[in-house]
């Protein structure tokens, strides 16, 4: 299926490794330009190299990164100096850690908000109107499946993500849909990624078990029976970047291998 996107420019955030680098790959492999961020210069440079090397001979897309902390004024604003417009956003910042709520202070309360749901807007804020001027724009929240099924160990996270969500819910069905527009967000379950990885490491020295048998009990609680691929969860992405998703806008699109035991 030609998703009717080549040539546009994406904005993809997060996107050194995990589930930002599947989104762009996915998006290259569409023939979509995108500019790349990350915090950390090595692995992002690195990110982009492999995308020109195994993507855009093929679709001609090009390529750009950004070294940069997103979710910083001085960030964003080094983003735009190199692009002030884009067609798609994905927003992606890595989750709150995990712990107990009584550990937490206020300091790491405003850190997973401003991280987790103030940057998503910022960006947001920063693109939508020249996208409606366009007639097209596409942004898509990497967010968590937390935000249906709240996790414990994972409070920061439930919080402002779903702070997050709540925003999205209305400003997606404002005079925005009318010009081309949509604002989706994008729940992943478990993914293997680094953040699975290290979760289950922490856990295994937590309960005395191995790392393997934590994750094959993960995997016997998803009834997928296995964690998802980064390029799964991009081909998603791409999907609802596409010309051919623009009537679905202001959801929530669950990719957790069915783990959700919920009706709705």
């Amino acid at each position: 299926m030609d998703l009717g996107i080549a040539g546009k420019w994406a904005l993809v955030c997060g996107a050194s490794k995990g589930l930002g680098l599947g989104c762009a790959q996915a998006l290259v492999q569409e023939g979509v330009n995108v500019l790349i961020v990350a915090r950390g210069a090595q692995q992002l440079e690195q990110a982009a190299s492999n995308l020109i090397a195994t993507q855009v001979h093929s679709t001609r897309a090009s390529v750009q990164f950004c070294a940069q902390d997103i979710t910083t004024e001085a960030g964003r604003a080094a983003v735009f100096a190199m692009r002030p417009g884009f067609d798609i956003v994905v927003t992606n910042a890595g989750g709150p850690p995990p712990g107990d709520f009584r550990d937490w202070d206020r300091d790491a309360w405003i850190k997973a908000v401003d991280a987790n749901m103030l940057t998503p807007i910022e960006l947001i804020k920063a693109t939508v109107d020249g996208m409606a001027q366009r007639g097209f724009g596409r942004i898509v929240n990497i967010t968590s499946s937390s935000v249906k099924a709240p996790i414990e160990a994972l409070g920061l996270s439930n919080g402002a993500r779903s702070g997050l969500t709540g925003f999205v819910a209305g400003v997606a069905r404002s005079g925005l849909a009318a010009q081309g527009v949509t604002i989706n967000n994008l729940l992943p379950g478990v993914f293997d990624t680094d953040r699975i990885k290290t979760m289950l490491q922490a856990n295994a020295q937590k309960t005395g078990q191995s790392v393997e048998a934590l994750a094959d009990a993960r995997r016997k609680g998803i009834p997928a029976r296995r964690f998802g691929t980064p390029a799964e969860f991009g081909a998603i992405c791409a999907f609802l970047c596409s010309v051919q998703a623009g009537y679905i806008n202001g959801q929530n699109v669950l990719a957790d291998g069915g783990a959700y035991p919920g009706t709705y």
